[in-house]
C-alpha cells in the first residue's frame, strides 16, 4: 500500500502582552505571516495607550487578536484589589491556554500573579513557556511598596522576588531586552544557554515621519506652537511635577505649550494643578488614537519621557521607542544608568537628565527650545537609530528560532 503523506502540523503560538503594546503585536503578525497560528491576547481593562489591536486587511486568517476583560477597570494602584483582579484574570488566561493548546507560549509585560498559574498550566500540558523579560518586576516593585507600606511592603516584595525567580528558572527560555539582565538572571539560577537578548523596538512603518503642520496639530490648535509633548502612561514610576514646573517656567511664552497625552493618576493630578495655577500652556488631551500617533508626534518639537529614580534600570518605556521613530529630539528625565538613557546618549538623540533634578530638566528643555540646529541633529539621529535597529524581519526570525528550539519536535515540522 502506498505510504500516506504526513501533513506538517501548523505551529500554534499564544502570545500574551498585558499592555497591548504595538511591538509584541507586530511580532505576532510576523509569526502568523510565517505560517504559524497565533492567538494574541491582552488585558482589555488595563489603562494604557494601545497600538493597532484591530485586525488589518492583510492579517492571515490564522491570527486572532483578543482582549481578556474582567468587566471592570484594572485597579493598578490599589494593591489588594489589584491582586484579587489578577487572580481572576489568571483564570481567564488559563482557560485560553487550555482551549487553544498552543505549541509554545510567549509571556510579555505580565504580572507575576498572572504568570504563576499560567506557567503551572503550561507545565502540566507540557507546553514550552518563553518568558519575555521587560523588567525585573520584584526589584521595580520593592521601592514602590517600601514607600507605600514600609516593612510590610519589603516583606511583600521579597515574596514576589522568590516567585519571580521560580518563574524564570521554570521557563523553557528567557528573552531579555538588555544584556544587563544576564548577570542577575544567572545569579538566580537561569542557565546561560536558556537566555537570549533581543532589544525592544517600535513598528517603524506604523510611525512614519510627519510634518509639524498636520491634521492633528491643526485640529488641536498646536500647528503654530512650540510643543513639548508627553505621550503615554503617567503613573507611579513618573514625576508629573516636572511637566508642571516646565509649564510654570514658560507661562509667559504664549508660543510654547506643554502637551500631555495621558490618562490616570498623573494626568488627574496635573488637571488639578492647571486649575490651581490658572495655566493655559499645559494641556491634558488624554490618550490619542493609535492611528493618529504619527501626527501627534509630528506635532512635537521635543518629545518628553519621565522615569522615577527607583524605576527599573533596564526598562525602556515604549513611548521612547516611538519617539525615536518620529524623528524628534528627546528630553528624558530618567536614571542615568537606565537603558533608555544610554540609547539616547550614545546615539545623540536628545538630552538626558537625572529625574531628581528639576533644575537640570528645565535647563535641558530651555536648551532645546532655544537651539533649532541641535533639535534638528537630535531628531535625525533618533530616526537613524530606529531605521538601523527596528528590523522586524531580523527580530521576528530571532524569536522564530527560539520557538523552534524549545517546542517539542512532535509538535511542529
Amino acid at each position: 500500500a502506498p505510504r500516506a503523506l504526513q501533513v506538517p502540523k501548523v505551529m500554534r503560538i499564544l502570545l500574551h502582552d498585558n499592555s497591548g503594546h504595538p511591538f509584541p503585536l507586530q511580532l505576532a503578525r510576523f509569526l502568523s505571516h510565517q505560517g504559524a497560528e497565533v492567538l494574541h491576547l491582552y488585558s482589555a481593562g488595563f489603562l494604557t495607550p494601545r497600538g493597532g489591536i484591530e485586525r488589518k486587511p492583510d492579517d492571515p486568517a490564522t491570527m486572532e487578536i483578543r482582549g481578556l476583560d474582567l468587566g471592570e477597570p484594572f485597579r493598578k494602584y490599589d494593591y489588594f484589589r489589584r491582586r484579587l483582579q489578577e487572580r481572576r484574570y489568571s483564570k481567564l488566561l488559563g482557560n485560553e491556554i487550555r482551549l487553544f493548546r498552543p505549541d509554545a507560549i510567549i509571556m510579555c509585560n505580565t504580572p507575576i500573579d498572572v504568570q504563576l498559574p499560567a506557567q503551572r498550566i503550561a507545565r502540566s500540558l507540557d507546553i514550552p513557556y518563553l518568558f519575555w523579560v521587560q523588567d525585573i518586576y520584584s526589584v521595580a516593585m520593592e521601592g514602590i511598596l517600601r514607600r507605600k507600606m514600609g516593612l510590610v511592603g519589603v516583606i511583600i516584595s521579597r515574596y514576589y522576588a522568590r516567585q519571580e525567580k521560580k518563574l524564570l528558572r521554570n521557563s523553557a527560555h528567557v528573552v531579555a531586552i538588555s544584556p544587563g539582565f544576564l548577570p542577575i538572571l544567572q545569579s538566580w539560577g537561569v542557565a546561560k544557554e536558556n537566555c537570549t537578548v533581543i532589544p525592544n523596538w517600535a513598528p517603524l512603518e506604523e510611525i512614519p515621519l510627519r510634518p509639524k503642520h498636520n491634521s492633528w496639530s491643526e485640529r488641536q490648535g498646536l500647528a503654530d506652537k512650540f510643543c513639548f509633548v508627553y505621550s503615554g502612561t503617567l503613573g507611579l514610576k513618573h514625576n508629573p511635577n516636572l511637566l508642571l514646573e516646565l509649564a510654570l517656567q514658560l507661562r509667559e511664552r504664549p508660543d510654547v505649550v506643554v502637551v500631555v497625552n495621558s490618562e490616570g493618576v498623573g494626568a488627574d493630578w496635573l488637571k488639578e494643578r492647571i486649575n490651581h495655577h490658572r495655566l493655559d500652556n499645559l494641556r491634558i488631551l488624554g490618550f490619542q488614537p493609535y492611528e493618529e500617533l504619527p501626527e501627534v508626534l509630528g506635532a512635537a518639537d521635543v518629545c518628553v519621557a519621565l522615569l522615577e529614580p527607583d524605576a527599573g534600570v533596564y526598562s525602556v518605556p515604549s513611548k521612547i521607542l516611538a519617539y525615536l521613530c518620529a524623528g524628534r529630539p528627546l528630553l528624558l528625565a530618567v536614571p542615568p544608568e537606565n537603558l533608555a538613557a544610554r540609547i539616547v546618549r550614545e546615539n545623540e538623540a536628545g538630552i538626558v537628565v537625572n529625574p531628581d533634578s528639576e533644575e537640570a530638566f528645565i535647563e535641558g528643555a530651555l536648551n532645546l527650545l532655544n537651539d533649532p540646529q541641535i533639535r534638528e541633529n537630535y531628531g535625525k539621529n533618533a530616526r537613524a537609530y530606529a531605521e538601523d535597529t527596528f528590523d522586524i524581519d531580523k527580530i521576528g526570525t530571532a524569536f522564530q528560532q527560539i520557538i523552534s528550539k524549545i517546542a517539542a519536535p512532535s509538535n511542529h515540522p
